[in-house]
């Protein structure tokens, strides 16, 4: 390998380590335009494996705006990032498979006499908000090189276990 080509597979890396932060950032955020953008225009997404929903991209973002309300406060932790770049003998090609353990706490939104006493509102403040649901497991992302840089064609969840409220 060339030190032009190991250059080169250094910034694949980056930039990939980068859109799959972006991913985590756009659903804790809830930027949904922002999560639409991570995707090729044939992107899918498969959350069926956490009791979601699978389709095209565009529909999940809609679908995880409107669940997301449920829990107004998230943050998702992507580790143990495994990324295999398709090899061309030797160079990198157009196509990478990530695969990276999640662990995402969540609490649900309150109601009270005067309003949500859970939410972005609490959140910057120490202690403000307690994960009432965690889960954990692994998520697989296809990507594709476009133009504008790395894209996900598509992202599966596999849940692999969950804490949610209750006795």
């Amino acid at each position: 390998m060339t030190q032009r080509v190991a250059l080169a597979t250094v910034l694949d890396r980056l930039a990939i380590d980068a859109l799959i932060t972006g991913y985590a950032v756009a659903v804790d955020d809830g930027a949904w335009s922002d999560y639409g953008a991570l995707f090729t225009p044939d992107g899918r997404v498969d959350y069926r494996g956490a009791g979601g929903v699978e389709g095209p991209a565009e529909d999940v973002a809609r679908w995880l705006e409107e669940t997301m309300r449920l829990f107004p406060v998230r943050q998702h932790l992507i580790v143990n990032r495994r990324v295999d770049l398709e090899d061309l003998g030797g160079y990198t090609g157009d196509r990478a498979e990530v695969r990276a353990d999640y662990l995402n706490p969540m609490c649900l939104a309150r109601q009270t006499a005067s309003g949500p006493d859970a939410g972005e509102a609490g959140a910057g403040r120490s202690g403000a908000a307690t994960p009432d649901f965690v889960t954990g497991g692994r998520y697989t992302f296809t990507l594709h090189r476009a133009e504008a840089g790395w894209l996900i064609r598509t992202v599966t969840v596999h849940e692999k276990w969950r804490r949610a409220p209750g006795p």
